[in-house]
């Protein structure tokens, strides 16, 4: 077994369920305006993904009740985050044994207020390894749990074989992530990479969503936009010509096995 498949036995036997390889150098400006040469130097990014509990996350639109956000927050948030940061360390520790340098980044922790933003966004490497697509909730969608995943990713300079490309965008027509969202974040704009965050998402907006919800429950949880996907609902989605639908539940190439 070479590096690139003891990479993703370590991935996929410590519980993840997603795992792919993403060549970063087209996407390098982005990065280093993002994150800084710290983590712009490194050519290869290994992205790990978590499927969520499907009986968490239909309980999103519940999380007024306590009860409904504390169990959301804590096992469809708290506990997954964990895991993630505990495969993507075993991953570069593999790296780092192997003779590579590795920089495992944090699944969910915030590195600027100011950008509302972590050192690199998780969902780039996943979508550079042809793992889903950036929706219009500025989500990663995948085809078979849409955005109902967690990513973690770890930088590296190991000479790893990128696992697919970008995948193409399948929302369609469909604006359900658009009319859920309560902090009215989302503009409804497909996905550019040449276009900034911004012209999609008020990320401003969202924060103080979450602010209040904090101080009127004691647990900051939203996820409308997670939620009402019709990828991870398994349900229909607007016809257009060419759009497929959601798919079946059966494993994508990016999968285990």
């Amino acid at each position: 077994m070479g590096l690139d498949g003891e990479l993703k036995s370590c991935a996929l036997g410590r519980g993840a369920d997603y795992f792919g390889v993403a060549d970063l150098v087209s996407a390098r400006d982005f990065i280093r305006a993002q994150g800084g040469d710290r983590v712009a130097q490194y050519p290869r990014a290994v992205s790990i993904g978590i499927a969520l509990q499907d009986s968490l996350v239909d309980l999103l639109p519940e999380r007024e009740e306590y009860a409904a956000a504390m169990l959301y927050r804590h096992n469809g948030y708290d506990v997954v985050n964990e895991a993630l940061d505990q495969i993507a360390l075993a991953v570069a520790n593999t790296l780092q044994r192997a003779g590579y340098r590795a920089l495992p980044s944090p699944a969910s922790k915030r590195a600027s207020d100011e950008k509302i933003a972590g050192v690199i966004s998780n969902k780039l490497p996943a979508h550079l390894a042809g793992l889903g697509w950036i929706g219009k909730s500025c989500l990663l969608v995948t085809p078979d749990h849409g955005p109902r995943v967690r990513w973690v990713t770890v930088l590296t300079d190991a000479p790893l074989a990128p696992t697919g490309t970008p995948m193409e965008e399948r929302c369609g027509i469909c604006t359900q992530c658009t009319d859920a969202c309560p902090a009215q974040a989302i503009s409804g704009r497909e996905f550019h990479e040449d276009e900034p965050r911004e012209a999609r998402f008020d990320a401003a907006a969202c924060d103080r969503y979450f602010r209040e919800i904090e101080k009127s429950t004691g647990i900051p949880v939203c996820g409308m936009c997670l939620y009402i996907c019709p990828y991870g609902r398994k349900t229909r989605v607007p016809d257009e010509p060419g759009h497929k639908g959601p798919a079946k539940k059966e494993r994508s190439s990016g999968k285990r096995g």
